[in-house]
């Protein structure tokens, strides 16, 4: 149902990312599911790299950010067999590498919000965080780990 939702909104999940380093992409426990966080690659390769505000626009950000969620998406969907063992998306964290004097976070990571409600609806609702830092790996200009409630 929830893959169906997402051919009908015109997207599509890449397969999902080995890890680089020593953790692993999903960890369920105890009916929650820990989505580490998410690059916005596609096809192996960043989407855009450098500091939003001053490099990336705040529109390939909201871009990047959704690319983000999409692969957070398809981890889950590698871990959990299928999408609609989803409950409920409880928080997402955004991190967004952010030129000096850059203020528009929540703008860059609002993108993502409204992709998982309308992929969703109500239980896409979510609580969030967007950070500003100072770097991020690869150079990329959004990083999105999630918290989702599984049956």
């Amino acid at each position: 149902m929830i893959e169906a939702r997402i051919d009908e909104l015109g997207l599509s999940l890449p397969p999902a990312a080995a890890p680089l380093f020593q953790y692993v992409p999903v960890v369920v426990h105890q009916g929650v599911a820990y989505v580490s966080g998410q690059l916005p690659r596609k096809d192996g390769e960043l989407l855009h790299t450098g500091k939003v505000g001053e490099d990336v626009t705040v529109e390939q950000a909201q871009e990047a950010a959704r690319v983000c969620i999409l692969n957070g998406l398809a981890s889950l969907k590698q871990e959990l067999g299928s999408l609609d063992r989803i409950e409920r998306i409880l928080k997402i964290t955004g991190f967004v590498n952010s030129a000096s004097g850059f203020t528009k976070q929540p703008v860059v990571m609002n993108a993502a919000s409204e992709l998982l409600v309308e992929i969703f609806g109500e239980m896409g609702r979510h609580s969030r965080s967007a950070v500003g830092v100072a770097e991020l790996p690869s150079n990329t200009p959004v990083e999105i780990e999630m918290i989702v409630a599984v049956k």
